[in-house]
C-alpha cells in the first residue's frame, strides 16, 4: 500500500481557516485512493483542530531541528511526502532526503507567502505593487528554493501558475494548478431567498493579516454604506479575534465583531452580501468561495478576486475604488435582480472551476506520471538537484548546531 506523510506547518483547522478546509480535502484525497495516511506537526494542538482519527488518519508530533525525525521518517517509509507551506520543507526536506530518498516530495503552497509579503510590504510603504519585487524578496528566494527542491507543487491560483511560469522560469512540469476542490453534488439546496436575508457579513482568521487589514478597511468604508442604508449592520466573524478586534463592536452603528462562527455557511446564508476589500494578499480567497457556495453576492478587490473566475463574469462586483466599492454594496443589497444575478454567476464559476471530481482526476494524473519516471523527473530538475546538494549541508550544519546548542541547555 502507497503511504503517504503529510507534514503539516498547523493542525488542521477547517472551520477556522481557508487553509484548514483545503488541507482536509488533499487528506481526503489521499485517502480515497487507498493510501495509508499521517499526518505529522511540531505545532501545538488546539482546541479547534479535527479528529483525523475519524477520517482514518494518523497523526504524530514532530520536533524541529532533531534528529529523532531521521529515525521517524525511516521506519514510517513514505512513498510521498507532502510538505505544508515551504517552511516545513525547509525543515524536514532534507531529512526525508537522506533517510526517505525515493519518497516523491511534494509541496503544497497553500498560496505564495512571497507574493503576499511583497505585497504587504508595498502598502506599508504605501507604494504600488509590481512583481519586480520579488526578485529582491528573500522570502522569494526561499520560496522558489523549495518548489524546485521538490518533484511537484500545488498551486492554488492560475494567477500564481503563471507568474512562477513568467517570472521565475519555473518548468510546468514541477507545477499542478490545485484550486479549492467542491463537492458539487452536495451544494446546499435550502438557502434564503433575496428578501428572507439581511445585513452585511465578512469572515476571515483574524491571525491572518490579510483578513485583520481588510476589517480595518471596513471600518473607514462602513460610514457610507450606513448612511444609504441605516437599517443594515456589518457583521464580522472570524477565528481567533484579538482585543483589538472586539474593540471595534459598535452596535450603535452597525458595526458588529461576532468573532468564532460554529458554521461559517450557516452565517454566511443568512447574510444578504458579503464585504471582503482585500488589499494584499496572494492564493484564492475561502470566504469568497463559500460565499459562491451559499449564493452569497460578494464585492471585493482585484485581489481579492485574483485567481478566482478567469474570464467569467464576478459574483458580485470587482471595486476598483471606495466610491465603486460603497456603491456596489449598496446597489447589490438594495436591487433584486443584481442580486440574483451575480447568484448565478457564482454558481457558473464554481461549475466550471472548483470541481473536486474533475481537480482530484488531474492531481491523481500528475503525481502517477511523476512516480512512474521519478528519476528521470529528477534528472531533468537540474536546479533543484543542485539546490538540494548544497541544501543539504547548509540547512543540515545549521539545525545540527541548533540541536547541539538545545541538548547542551538541557545538561
Amino acid at each position: 500500500m502507497t503511504k503517504v506523510l503529510v507534514i503539516g506547518y498547523v493542525w488542521p483547522e477547517p472551520n477556522s481557516s481557508a487553509a484548514g478546509v483545503h488541507m482536509m480535502s488533499l487528506l481526503k484525497f489521499y485517502k480515497s485512493q487507498g493510501w495509508q495516511v499521517e499526518f505529522a506537526s511540531p505545532a501545538q494542538t488546539t482546541d479547534h483542530m479535527v479528529n483525523l482519527i475519524e477520517y482514518g488518519i494518523s497523526s504524530q508530533q514532530i520536533a524541529l531541528n532533531c534528529s529523532s525525525f531521521d529515525e521517524y521518517v525511516q521506519n514510517y517509509a513514505p512513498d510521498i511526502v507532502m510538505f505544508d507551506r515551504f517552511m516545513m520543507e525547509e525543515q524536514f526536506g532534507w531529512r526525508v532526503d537522506k533517510h526517505a530518498p525515493n519518497a516523491l516530495k511534494i509541496l503544497d503552497t497553500e498560496d505564495l507567502q512571497c507574493l503576499r509579503g511583497t505585497r504587504h510590504e508595498a502598502i506599508k510603504a504605501n507604494e504600488a505593487f509590481h512583481e519586480s519585487r520579488l526578485l529582491n524578496s528573500e522570502l522569494a528566494k526561499r520560496e522558489i528554493a523549495a518548489i524546485l527542491r521538490c518533484d511537484l507543487s500545488l498551486i492554488i491560483s492560475d494567477f500564481e501558475l503563471e507568474l512562477l511560469k513568467r517570472t521565475f522560469n519555473i518548468s510546468e512540469s514541477l507545477l499542478v494548478h490545485l484550486p479549492f476542490l467542491v463537492e458539487l453534488s452536495s451544494l446546499p439546496s435550502d438557502l434564503p431567498s433575496f428578501d428572507a436575508r439581511q445585513h452585511f457579513m465578512t469572515i476571515g482568521n483574524f491571525r491572518h493579516a490579510p483578513n485583520w487589514d481588510s476589517v480595518l478597511y471596513l471600518q473607514r468604508l462602513w460610514p457610507a454604506i450606513r448612511k444609504r442604508l441605516p437599517e443594515a449592520e456589518l457583521h464580522i466573524y472570524g477565528s481567533y479575534p484579538p482585543k483589538k478586534a472586539t474593540a471595534l463592536n459598535n452596535p450603535k452603528t452597525g458595526f458588529i465583531v461576532k468573532g468564532w462562527a460554529d458554521d461559517a455557511i450557516e452565517v454566511m446564508k443568512q447574510s444578504r452580501v458579503c464585504l471582503s476589500p482585500i488589499r494584499f494578499g496572494a492564493g484564492i480567497k475561502g470566504k469568497l468561495l463559500e460565499a459562491m457556495i451559499t449564493q452569497t453576492p460578494c464585492v471585493t478587490t482585484p485581489v481579492g478576486a485574483e485567481g478566482m473566475h478567469g474570464s467569467l463574469p464576478w459574483h458580485g462586483v470587482i471595486a476598483q475604488s471606495d466610491e465603486e466599492f460603497v456603491d456596489a454594496a449598496v446597489s447589490l443589497y438594495t436591487e433584486k435582480a443584481k442580486f440574483e444575478k451575480a447568484q448565478k454567476n457564482g454558481l457558473t464559476i464554481l461549475q466550471t472551476r472548483y470541481d473536486h471530481q474533475r481537480l482530484m482526476e488531474r492531481l491523481q494524473t500528475k503525481i502517477a506520471d511523476i512516480r512512474g519516471s521519478l528519476a528521470q523527473h529528477r534528472t531533468n530538475n537540474f536546479y533543484g538537484q543542485m539546490l538540494k546538494h548544497h541544501t543539504l549541508r547548509s540547512t543540515q550544519y545549521m539545525s545540527q548546531w541548533i540541536e547541539e546548542k538545545n541538548a547542551n541547555k538541557m545538561r
